[in-house]
């Protein structure tokens, strides 16, 4: 058969290679001038990263699998990492026993729920009780009131504002679970990264792809996609179409609707109750490091970020600081009107509450990228919201990060649900 995969990030990228290796012909079409999506790199003042973070934990087999089937597993390197909690104006240690035991914002009851809520939500093994739950309500249940405002409140508000009250408890506890279960004890996280980047890695699914007959084609938007009698037609690319036998689609699926317009009414509503939150990431380099810290949460009132994440604490091989500052928000807030140059301003704003000793000079180059459709929001009930893979038009499938859930964002997530959408759409 003969199909046609929308765009190339990991999950389009690994859709390819599993159809390849089924044996069927395959064209990947990407809009953008390169292949990654969110996983890709850009030039940064000489440096090539990625536009976005990324992480790898000790959980993430289904990545394994795949850097062993391409031969890279020794491109797979371990730092052990620290975690910061900036909040009223200090910066506190966090993430092993003696920085909870030191955290003077909470008392001896409120740090010994705070543990045993870690080491259960780390044995969860089924999350579809916790798919029915509210989030708020199961941090106050769990950790008790003081907890959940002093560790949590501020963070949902500035990530996701007027949604943060639609969030299901599952949708945070895989969050805890898999960070909780990439250490080496109790005392030190240990999370991975790749050498080269992701970078490295796409361009080894690009090759695999290629050298098996694959086409990729950039700056190559699709504008429809065509069925004739409930089934796949084809794809058209710059007003002409092209004919296939299915369609895999791994674009955010708040396109499809328009995409696809022969979809029943019914089913572009399910797609279109699907609501993302976009995010504004401004990216430093830095003279110096900022904090001994990989990530940092931030519950402060005078900062409006939810984190700071400093790259270059997992990977060393970045040379300078390297800093990622994400602003996430729905179009509706104010702010996301304004112009990148002003994030950036904001951000550099706030780091001397964050390291008293920083200056302006330690800046090197700063840079702000924008994604669309950076994070689902995932209410109570969202197991039985998502839409399914397979479609009502015969031959058109799809999947995008949503379906990810209740799973964090992740390449490893990209890999596993690129799997089992290509067995839909060979079903």
């Amino acid at each position: 058969m003969k199909f046609a995969v929308l765009g190339s990030g990991p999950m389009g990228l690994m859709a390819a290679m599993e159809l390849l290796k089924a044996g069927h012909e395959v064209d990947v079409y990407e809009r953008d001038d390169r292949i990654g999506g969110m996983s890709a790199s850009f030039d940064f003042d000489g440096l090539s990263i990625e536009r976005y973070y990324h992480f790898v934990c000790k959980t993430d087999d289904p990545l394994f699998e795949l850097l062993a089937e391409l031969g890279m597993s020794d491109r797979l390197k371990w730092t052990d990492t620290k975690m910061g909690f900036y909040c009223d104006g200090r910066l506190y240690k966090w993430g092993t026993p003696f920085a909870l035991l030191g955290f003077d914002k909470l008392g001896w009851i409120d740090k010994f729920r705070y543990a045993l809520h870690v080491m259960r939500t780390k044995s969860v093994r089924d999350w579809r009780a916790l798919d029915k739950v509210g989030v708020i309500d199961w941090l106050k249940a769990n950790l008790g009131e003081r907890s959940y405002k002093v560790l949590w409140e501020r963070l949902f508000h500035l990530k996701f504002y007027e949604y943060k009250d639609k969030l299901s408890a599952a949708w945070l506890g895989t969050r805890i679970k898999r960070v909780a279960l990439s250490r080496k004890n109790l005392f030190t996280e240990s999370l991975g990264y790749l050498e080269g980047g992701s970078d490295a890695l796409l361009a080894r699914m690009r090759d695999f792809v290629v050298e098996r007959g694959g086409r990729i084609h950039l700056s190559s938007p699709v504008e429809k996609v065509t069925s004739e009698a409930g089934r796949v037609r084809g794809i058209v690319v710059r007003g002409e179409e092209h004919r296939f036998d299915g369609v895999v689609s791994t674009t955010p699926i708040q396109y499809v609707p328009k995409l696809v317009p022969d979809l029943p009414a019914d089913f572009a509503a399910k797609i279109r109750a699907i609501e993302n939150i976009p995010v504004v990431c401004v990216i430093l380099k830095l003279k110096k490091p900022l904090s001994e810290n990989f990530w940092m949460n931030i519950c402060d009132e005078s900062i409006e970020i939810p984190g700071v994440i400093e790259y270059s604490n997992l990977n060393p091989t970045t040379g300078d600081a390297i800093v990622y500052a994400p602003f996430y928000m729905p179009k509706t807030h104010p702010k996301y009107a304004r112009d990148n140059a002003e994030f950036i301003e904001e951000t550099l704003g706030y780091l001397p509450k964050i390291n008293p000793e920083f200056q302006r000079d330690w800046v090197l180059a700063a840079h702000c990228h924008r994604y669309e459709f950076a994070q689902a929001v995932c209410p109570p009930g969202f197991y039985d919201m998502l839409p399914p893979m397979k479609t009502p038009i015969a031959g058109f499938s799809m999947a995008d990060t949503a379906y990810y859930y209740p799973e964090d964002r992740s390449i490893c997530e990209s890999v596993k649900v690129a799997k089992s959408l290509v067995r839909t759409a060979l079903s």
